[in-house]
């Protein structure tokens, strides 16, 4: 299977916090020109390279000349320099292969927007087709509190590679792959809630960015039908060996069957406003017959939501079952839920739609 990653043209990587650390804390430029090299190389075999990188926070400490932000109006004000350092770095490394990058900072904020998706998407193209640019990806920390706090950009990379239809997510990170009761796994055919709950969540002074938010990432894209290798960061020309199609680190393998672009942004991109409990009876509808959500299957509505806005789908155990945008705000589903669909009119003086999520708006996650 992994020969495969020989065809793939259009690569996300994402290096965290740690891989880019030299023995004494520092951002080490020789670690992050080993990383250009190895990126520059692929560049010129005509592969489309997006890089993620993490390190902002850490290199303006180094510019500073302090041991830590120990504050959060601190750490937003020191990812503000480290970004402009970091960036240096890295132009500095991509110049001497007469590689132009291009700087692009995103919040899950951005992403959520369906126009500032789609416009960003649009950047992103045009940085990588037209202009024949490297971009380089991080969160912006100035104003990205959840990242700051939480995260060391493996969802972020997750969304990016969704974000371009990329066909493979490589995350470098300072372990040699998934380590699955005590070895690490070569590939991982399906990600089940058995290797879930295996995934650890590491935290340090750098952030939040363990096993478990890796595992997540590369949830999210095998749904899309995009592969994904997590590896060893310090592994002499690791891109290039697996790129190779070598077997270096965990590779998960995409689901052949993957979801549409919309359907994606709609899965992943938005934070749900609210929740709908339904039966059994339209959990099968949903999950085996491919049907629309009914006002009669709703047994419960959690939350507050507008029309248009994005809910979860769960089961009466209240496990996931999907995702989807609803035609009704809470209030109007909270009236005719458990009511057949050809008395809305009756209940609301006018019958605008028959489902509450039609199936085009609606992403199963669940329930199999």
């Amino acid at each position: 299977m992994r020969n495969i990653i020989k065809e793939f043209k259009r690569i996300v990587i994402k290096v965290g916090t740690k891989s880019l650390l030299d023995s004494e804390g520092n951002i080490s430029e020789e670690k992050i020109y080993k990383l250009v090299k190895q990126i520059c190389d692929l560049y010129s075999k005509g592969k489309e390279v997006i890089l993620v990188t993490s390190g902002a926070i850490v290199t303006g400490l180094k510019v500073l000349k302090i041991d830590e932000a120990k504050n959060l109006r601190l750490k937003q004000a020191v990812a503000s320099i480290g970004q402009i350092e970091l960036m240096a770095i890295y132009k500095k490394y991509f110049d001497n292969y007469g590689i132009k990058i291009g700087q692009v900072l995103l919040t899950e904020d951005d992403l959520k927007n369906r126009e500032r998706y789609l416009n960003a998407r649009n950047t992103f193209l045009t940085l990588i087709e037209d202009l024949k640019v490297v971009p380089i990806v991080n969160e912006n920390d100035v104003v990205g509190i959840e990242e700051i706090i939480f995260g060391d950009n493996d969802v972020l990379s997750s969304l990016v590679a969704n974000l371009i239809d990329a066909q493979i997510l490589i995350i470098l990170s300072n372990v040699e792959g998934f380590i699955y009761e005590g070895k690490v796994l070569k590939e991982v055919k399906k990600i089940t809630s058995q290797i879930e709950s295996y995934a650890n969540d590491a935290i340090d002074e750098y952030g939040k960015g363990g096993m478990k938010s890796k595992i997540k990432a590369a949830k999210i894209c095998v749904q899309a039908g995009i592969s994904v290798v997590i590896a060893k960061s310090d592994i002499d020309n690791i891109l290039i060996k697996i790129m190779n199609g070598e077997e270096y680190g965990t590779f998960f393998y995409p689901l052949e069957k993957k979801i549409s672009h919309r359907k994606r942004w709609i899965a992943y991109s938005v934070v749900p406003k609210g929740k709908l409990i339904i039966d059994n009876g339209a959990k099968n509808a949903l999950v085996n017959d491919f049907k629309s959500l009914l006002p009669a299957g709703i047994l419960k509505v959690e939350g507050e939501f507008k029309k248009g806005d994005i809910v979860e789908i769960l089961d009466e155990s209240y496990n996931l079952i999907g995702k989807g945008l609803v035609n009704f705000d809470n209030k109007t589903i909270e009236i005719i839920k458990g009511k057949k669909s050809n008395y809305i009119k009756e209940i609301l003086g006018e019958k605008f739609y028959t489902e509450v999520i039609h199936r085009d708006n609606l992403v199963i996650l669940g329930g199999n």
